[in-house]
């Protein structure tokens, strides 16, 4: 049998890390504006933003923006506003606060390699790995050529692989966009060209990703699918349903799409 490439997302996709990533990025916000976090009302907010911060999760696309989210909020923005407009208020904040991304990146990351270093059991615990997907994974891993496309640093995504799921996926099946910012449909160039004559098929959770490969003519022949599981909204779920590159699917129909018998 002749291996299919499967390249999927992790975030949203394999791993719910909303209840991680908003941990991790409230401690990194304190780091960043000190003076802001200070205040005791602010503190008191803690569980009051992170409630938000699920809410608006399906508009990140890469960690460090979590920190510019925290901020918006105790700045008075609305989930409201983030979900319809983060595409706009993102580079805005970004500009006024005079931030820089990459320091933000390594901010977040930082704060993680601490947790983890400190306590590597509530980190991973504070990470949940979607029911099902561990077979799925490992299937994939023993009947085609697998690949991890992600937006997250790759040693934290290697670790939930090898603790959580329990993949023993090699590193350099990971490909995290985190540092350079690509977009991920280069990578899908670069792993087609590497797997001449095989099926393509890319699973992701955020449509935006999806409509952007589908504009890429090098891409027209990847089989594309839209998680209903994962960072995405009901109208999301809706237009990709209308889109004929984009199949959304549940667990069980990804389990039939990789060749998985229940």
């Amino acid at each position: 049998m002749s291996k299919d490439l499967w390249a999927l997302d992790f975030d949203g996709v394999v791993c719910n890390s909303v209840g991680e990533s908003s941990k991790s990025a409230w401690q990194a916000s304190v780091r960043k504006w000190p003076d802001l976090f200070a205040n005791p009302e602010v503190k008191s907010r803690e569980n009051e933003i992170e409630g938000k911060m699920r809410t608006i999760r399906p508009v990140v696309e890469t960690g460090y923006e979590n920190l510019v989210q925290i901020r918006c909020l105790l700045d008075g923005d609305t989930e409201e506003d983030i979900l319809a407009n983060w595409h706009t208020i993102l580079p805005d904040r970004m500009a006024r606060w005079q931030l820089d991304r990459s320091e933000l990146v390594e901010l977040f990351g930082s704060y993680r390699d601490e947790w983890i270093a400190r306590d590597l059991n509530g980190w991973l615990d504070a990470n949940k790995i979607y029911e099902g997907l561990p077979d799925i994974l490992t299937y994939l891993m023993q009947q085609h050529d697998l690949y991890i496309v992600t937006t997250k640093q790759a040693r934290f995504t290697e670790a939930l692989m090898h603790n959580m799921a329990k993949v023993p996926i090699p590193p350099e099946r990971i490909h995290s966009t985190t540092l350079t910012g690509q977009p991920k449909s280069n990578i899908l160039k670069d792993l087609q060209q590497q797997h001449p004559g095989a099926l393509c098929h890319f699973v992701e959770d955020k449509l935006g990703t999806l409509e952007k490969v589908c504009k890429v003519p090098e891409l027209q022949e990847w089989q594309l699918y839209l998680v209903d599981w994962g960072y995405n909204t009901q109208e999301e779920r809706e237009r990709a349903a209308a889109n004929p590159r984009i199949s959304v699917v549940t667990k069980d129909q990804l389990r039939e799409a990789v060749g998985l018998k229940r």
